[in-house]
Formats: structure tokens, C-alpha cells, sequence
């Protein structure tokens, strides 16, 4: 491996040399990085501690937000690091653990995204064989077919940018390390090594993508035949799946769904599928869902109150 390459750090160009840009941007990213990890923590703890968890939708939800803060924190803290001023350097072991991480539990994100659809359609297209059809032990193991479908995508990638050999220029156009801009600065032809990102990344996007469209598709023509109250309640929850998959999916499928190579406007959409969409993710889902809403009452209500009467 050692013989592939003479360079041991890489150089992150970030996304703007403008010190004020850059001041503005610590700020704001630390500010929904603390916002992501307090919204999805108030979720995980809340379901964890209410009768919810045993609700097929929110056992799902709570490994939702586990993948949130998991993602971006894979990329967020060097981000917002790298902002406070000097040079932006990662390691050349520390830039291939981030490509293995980033694309690790955004893949499981992804396949919890397509399972939480698959609940939405057995709850309202088979409201009858609902508690069989998601038992307990298939939600397991659909849990368990994300994490393994998350590991048969990401391994490829870095095994990947493993054998890219890198001899001259360290700088990376971007502001943490992933597999297009790493082919920018390899010194090999890399065109295989693209259509191959394209095949894996590009196609996971888009296959996932239109199998979740489908599927609300099909809900929402199911609903027809459903009360004025039970559709209002399918288009609340499905609405806010719908919601995410849309600010994740659209500016991922711009990312990997295309020839490889890499555009000043992708650090851009790379900020919507690495923090704007798991930011939002707590907000949602809990806004328009009142048994969540009811549920963090309970549980943060009950425990503000049993402090008190411990004082």
C-alpha cells in the first residue's frame, strides 16, 4: 500500500477561503450540529422510555435518529473544526475511515428509510395483518438487512479508495473526504473506479428512491377507500416520511447519479444530505406526529417532576 502512495495527509480545500464566510459558517454549522444531536437524542430518549418503542414506526424511528447522529457526526465535528482558522488537514488513515463512515451509515440510513415505507404500506394497505406481518422478530431483521446492506455498499467504496494511488497533489476540492474528489487527485486513470461509484452509490440512490415512491404511491391510492380521519392521519405520517426522503435523496442522486466527476455546486447539495436533512429529521417527525409529541411530554414531564419531589 505504502508503494501506492508518498503522501500521508490530505489538504481539505473546505467551502470558502472568505474569513467572514467562514466565521458565519462556523457558527451556523456548530449551531445544527448541537440542534441535530439534542433533537435526535430527545427522540431516541423518548421512545426508548415510552410504550412507543413497541410500535413497529417508532422502533424504526429511533434507529432513524441513532443513523442520524452517527452520519453526520462522521463529518460535522472535523467540518466544524476545520472553520475555526488554519490549515484543513486530515490523514490519509482518518480521510479513508470518514469515506467508510459516511457512506456506512448513510446506506443504513437509506435502508431504514425504505423500511419505514414498507411499515407505512402494511399499516394502511393490510391494516388487518398489521401486528403479523411487522412482529417484533421481522422488524429485527429488517434492522438487521439495513446494517447488512449498509456494509455490502460501503466495504466496495473503501476498498475502492484504498487502491487508488496518490503521488503528486493533496488537496481535495471539497470539505471532507469522499470518493469523487479523491479520484480528482489520484494519480491513475480512474474512469473504471467512477462507473463503478456510479453503479454502487448511484444506483443504491436511485433504486431506493423509486421503490419508496412506489410505495407512497401505492399508499396514497390506497387511502381512498379509508374515513376522512384515517386519511388525515396516513397523509400526516406519510408526509413527513415523504418530506425526508425528498431532502435526502434529491441532492444525493445530483451527487453519485451522474458521470464521475465533481461540480463547485457539490459541496453545496453535500451539506443538505450531511446536515440540513438529518437536522430537520427530529423536527418532521415530531411537529406533525402527536403521539410523539404526547410521548416527549410524558416522558420529560415525569421526569422533571420526579426531580423535584427528590429535592
Amino acid at each position: 500500500m505504502e508503494s501506492q502512495r508518498n503522501i500521508s495527509e490530505f489538504v481539505l480545500l473546505g467551502l470558502s477561503y472568505d474569513q467572514n464566510i467562514q466565521i458565519f459558517c462556523f457558527v451556523f454549522f456548530l449551531f445544527c450540529y448541537v440542534a441535530l444531536l439534542v433533537g435526535n437524542l430527545l427522540i431516541l430518549i423518548s421512545i426508548q422510555c415510552s410504550p412507543l418503542f413497541h410500535q413497529p414506526m417508532y422502533y424504526f424511528l429511533s434507529h432513524l435518529s441513532c443513523m442520524d447522529i452517527c452520519y453526520t457526526s462522521s463529518i460535522t465535528p472535523k467540518l466544524i473544526a476545520d472553520l475555526r482558522g488554519g490549515t484543513k488537514t486530515i490523514s490519509y488513515g482518518n480521510c479513508m475511515f470518514q469515506v467508510f463512515a459516511m457512506h456506512f451509515f448513510g446506506s443504513i440510513e437509506v435502508f431504514v428509510l425504505t423500511v419505514m415505507a414498507f411499515d407505512r404500506y402494511a399499516a394502511i394497505c393490510k391494516p388487518l395483518h398489521y401486528m403479523l406481518i411487522m412482529n417484533r422478530t421481522r422488524c429485527n431483521l429488517l434492522i438487521l438487512a439495513a446494517w447488512a446492506g449498509g456494509a455490502l455498499h460501503s466495504f466496495p467504496q473503501l476498498s475502492m479508495a484504498i487502491q487508488l494511488p496518490f503521488c503528486g497533489p493533496n488537496e481535495i476540492d471539497h470539505y471532507f473526504c469522499d470518493i469523487f474528489p479523491l479520484l480528482k487527485v489520484a494519480c491513475t486513470d480512474t474512469y473504471i473506479t467512477g462507473v463503478l461509484v456510479v453503479a454502487n452509490s448511484g444506483m443504491v440512490a436511485l433504486v431506493t428512491f423509486v421503490v419508496l415512491c412506489v410505495s407512497y404511491v401505492i399508499i396514497l391510492f390506497s387511502l381512498r377507500h379509508h374515513s376522512a380521519e384515517g386519511r388525515h392521519k396516513a397523509l400526516s405520517t406519510c408526509g413527513s416520511h415523504i418530506t425526508v426522503v425528498i431532502l435526502f435523496f434529491g441532492p444525493s442522486i445530483f451527487a453519485y447519479l451522474r458521470p464521475p466527476t465533481t461540480f463547485p455546486e457539490d459541496k453545496v447539495f453535500a451539506l443538505f444530505y450531511t446536515i440540513i436533512a438529518p437536522m430537520f429529521n427530529p423536527l418532521i417527525y415530531t411537529l406533525r406526529n402527536t403521539e410523539m409529541k404526547n410521548a416527549m411530554r410524558k416522558v420529560w414531564c415525569q421526569t422533571l417532576f420526579s426531580k423535584e419531589a427528590h429535592n
